[in-house]
This record gives C-alpha cells, sequence and structure tokens, in this order.
C-alpha cells in the first residue's frame, strides 16, 4: 500500500501543472486569444527551479521553512487522495482540510515576516478569506458524509458510486464545487493570473519568494488544484465505464480535464467579486450544504 501510495502522489504531483496549463488555455480559447501552451507551467517551473533564490533582509527561518513545508503538505495529500485504491483507510477527509489549513497558515505568516506591505496585505486577505471557506468546506464534507456515516474517502466513494445523481449529492455537488473555486483561487474569489498589487490574494503572499523556493510554492499551489479537483471528481462523479485499468485512467482524467473545462469556463464567464461580497457567494455554498443535509 505505501508503494501505490508514493507512486500516486508522484503521479499527481507532475500531473498538477499539466492542468493549470489546460485551465489557461481553454480560458485563451474561450476569449478569443491564442494563449500559452498548456505545458507553459511546467517551463516556467524548470525555470525557476534552476535560478537562484533572493532573500528578504528582514526574512526569518519562517520564510525559508515555508516553501518546504507547503510543498510537502501537498504531496502528503496526493498519496491520501483515493485514487488508485478507495482502501486506505487512512484518507480522512479531516486530515485533507488541516494539511490545507497547514500550508495556508505558513504562508499567511511567511507574507508577515518578510516584512513587504503587500505580503502583509496579502496575508490578512487570505486569513479573511480562510475564515470564509474552511466552515463551507467543512459543511460540504458533512452534506456528502452524513449518509455514509463517515468521513474516511474511501468508503465515502464507494457510496457515492450507487447515490451518485441523488438530490443530496446534486445540492452538496454544488456546494462542493463553489468550495473548489475558492480554495484555488479562481474568479470570481480570486484571479490567479494578476499581478495587480491592491487585487492580490494568494499572489501577494508570494511575492517575496523567487528562484527554487518560488517554485516550489507554485507546485503545492498546483498540487492543491489538482487535489480539489480530484476529490470534486471522485465524490461526486465516482462512475465509469469498465474496471479495467486503461479505462479507468482514461475516463478519470477525462472528469479531471472537463472540471478544468468548467472552472476555465466559469473565469471567463464572471468578473472577480469585491472583497465584501464573498461572504454572500461562499454562504451560497453553505447553503447548497445545509439543504443536502435537509433532503437526506
Amino acid at each position: 500500500m505505501a508503494l501505490e501510495m508514493l507512486v500516486q502522489a508522484v503521479g499527481i504531483t507532475l500531473l498538477a501543472p499539466l492542468l493549470q496549463g489546460f485551465i489557461q488555455w481553454c480560458k485563451a480559447r474561450l476569449q478569443n486569444r491564442r494563449g500559452p501552451s498548456p505545458l507553459q507551467p511546467y517551463r516556467n517551473l524548470f525555470k525557476l527551479l534552476a535560478k537562484d533564490m533572493v532573500v528578504a533582509g528582514t526574512a526569518s527561518w519562517i520564510s525559508f521553512v515555508t516553501p518546504f513545508v507547503c510543498f510537502g503538505a501537498a504531496i502528503a495529500v496526493a498519496a491520501l487522495l483515493p485514487v488508485v485504491s478507495s482502501g486506505w483507510g487512512v484518507s480522512d477527509l479531516f486530515l485533507i482540510v488541516y494539511l490545507f489549513g497547514l500550508s495556508r497558515f505558513l504562508l499567511a505568516l511567511a507574507g508577515l515576516d518578510s516584512g513587504n506591505s503587500f505580503a502583509g496585505m496579502g496575508s490578512s486577505r487570505e486569513m479573511y478569506l480562510a475564515v470564509l471557506v474552511e466552515p463551507a468546506f467543512l459543511l460540504a464534507i458533512v452534506a456528502t458524509a452524513g449518509a455514509v456515516g463517515t468521513t474516511e474517502l474511501g468508503r465515502m466513494v464507494q457510496h457515492a458510486t450507487a447515490h451518485s445523481f441523488t438530490l443530496p449529492y446534486v445540492l452538496a455537488a454544488g456546494a462542493f464545487f463553489i468550495v473548489v473555486i475558492a480554495e484555488c483561487g479562481r474568479i470570481p474569489v480570486d484571479n490567479p493570473d494578476t499581478h495587480l498589487e491592491l487585487t492580490m490574494f494568494q499572489e501577494a503572499t508570494l511575492i517575496e519568494y523567487s528562484g527554487r523556493q518560488l517554485a516550489l510554492l507554485l507546485w503545492s499551489v498546483y498540487v492543491r488544484q489538482l487535489a480539489m479537483v480530484v476529490l470534486f471528481v471522485e465524490l461526486f462523479f465516482p462512475w465509469h465505464w469498465f474496471d479495467l485499468i486503461p479505462s479507468l485512467f482514461v475516463w478519470g482524467m477525462l472528469k479531471i480535464f472537463l472540471v478544468g473545462f468548467l472552472l476555465a469556463l466559469t473565469e471567463t464567464s464572471t468578473a472577480k467579486m469585491r472583497l465584501f461580497r464573498l461572504p454572500n457567494f461562499l454562504a451560497a455554498s453553505g447553503l447548497l450544504a445545509l439543504l443536502a443535509l435537509v433532503a437526506r
């Protein structure tokens, strides 16, 4: 089992930049632009990994440790996802939420540690977003796990296979998709492609990083995004054609990139919300999750 988890973690880590590139490519095509190649995130990571690091004079050990902890947490999440097997037995959904929270907390600390005013602003915004996202995330988890009686991912996926299109699962899927948008920092919550200081969330916390440290942080963001998409697919669209491994792989990839296209379509058809409107947007996720609980 340990070998399978290791292979899965490596595979998801290597695939994560491709999903980011695919979303950017779809956004460009939907906006009638040529856009970058889907492989552009790999080129960016290789370029950053080859560069030296420039460290702020006010930075402490927190800024040095944060990229490695965030990347390690992302790999741990990738290993816990029920992709290769639904019977890990240790893949508790709350553990994944805690790992995401650890990364966000350390990024906020690193933003404050750098002494950069824009990084500090990004840290405060990240914590404000966390206060809104995590309750909605937990409600979506409870709504999904309510009928199963456990938050163990393997059993949740097995139960979802037989109840994919029931009303509670449809409502919970809507709630979870809003959480995916917020957790991945996509429009309308955040714009991952912006570099305007007054509108940045996560990008502001990374503003003082460069070289290999920035590469690790960006890679961890890509892995977290793919992990959220995989969770969405496995919990609400677990069905497949055949039990053959090639079919499972191809069908799983199709579902992942279909969700990536939906994220690109959402970003293209909506505008970034103002900061004070985010509670209303995430309250919609909580309301859908509560309706899913009531509909059980």
